[in-house]
């Protein structure tokens, strides 16, 4: 008899990820605010006057949707790498292993709860910001979208990461040496355009390019690339961190070593 699917697994692990949230709610949720009014307060009151209007837009309502890009990557890593690679340091794993728990349930209770405390982290930072320039979405939907879609995507990529590392040193390497600068080159807190032709060649070879412009065309309509280039390579990824994932599973890679 086919086993169906064991809804109670999914809210367990979930519902425990979360608590391991509110554990550390200073570091989840005060430190990015702080940091993020930081970022106003150097770009936006510094740099921003000098920077005038980007695309249409005041400078710092521009860098909105590029800080909350750079927070949701690296905390859907971290949350979801560290939410599955502790299991494995500590050997709790063989726990979940063992128990008629399937892989996809695992998935969507780690990397769920990851990609949760994501979403709200963003919405954070985008109530954060408001208080400091005025924004207005004019693609809600298509916003709540890609902001969802990036959170899971991540998070699936943390879910991978935590599976990979053999040390709470490989879990730091990818988000701090890798994405952290192709945020930061990928039009965060500026537009491509504004560089010579050959370095705007070169940086739409950076996939995070595609992944902020389409989150900032659903604020402001106004995007370096076509939206319909970045939904696709938002779904590219997404879809080739689930292939990834599945392939983890039935292989076993890492998990019972």
């Amino acid at each position: 008899m086919t086993q169906g699917f064991n809804r109670h697994a999914v809210v367990a692990i979930f519902r425990f990820e979360l608590g391991r949230f509110r554990r550390t709610l200073w570091q989840s949720l005060v430190t990015p605010v702080i940091t993020t009014s930081l970022y106003f307060v150097v770009f936006g009151a510094a740099i921003g006057p000098s920077m005038g209007v980007v695309g249409g837009v005041p400078y710092g309502a521009f860098i909105v949707p590029g800080l909350i890009m750079l927070s949701l990557f690296t905390e859907s890593l971290n949350n979801a790498s560290f939410g599955i690679y502790l299991p494995r340091f500590t050997g709790t794993i063989y726990e979940v292993l063992s128990a008629p728990v399937s892989p996809i349930e695992m998935v969507l209770g780690y990397v769920g709860a990851a990609a949760t405390k994501s979403v709200m982290l963003g919405v954070i930072i985008l109530a954060t910001a408001s208080l400091f320039v005025p924004i207005q979405i004019q693609h809600p939907v298509w916003m709540i979208a890609f902001l969802v879609l990036t959170a899971a995507t991540f998070s699936l990529f943390g879910f991978i990461l935590g599976i990979w590392a053999n040390g709470f040193e490989q879990l730091q390497f990818i988000p701090m040496l890798v994405i952290t600068p192709l945020t930061f080159l990928g039009g965060a807190f500026y537009s491509i355009d504004m560089l010579p032709s050959a370095w705007r060649a070169f940086s739409l070879f950076n996939p995070v390019v595609y992944l902020i412009s389409g989150f900032r065309w659903s604020f402001y309509g106004t995007s370096d690339v076509s939206v319909e280039v970045s939904l696709a390579a938002t779904l590219g990824f997404f879809l080739v961190c689930l292939i990834v994932v599945s392939w983890i599973f039935r292989t076993g890679y890492r998990l019972k070593s």
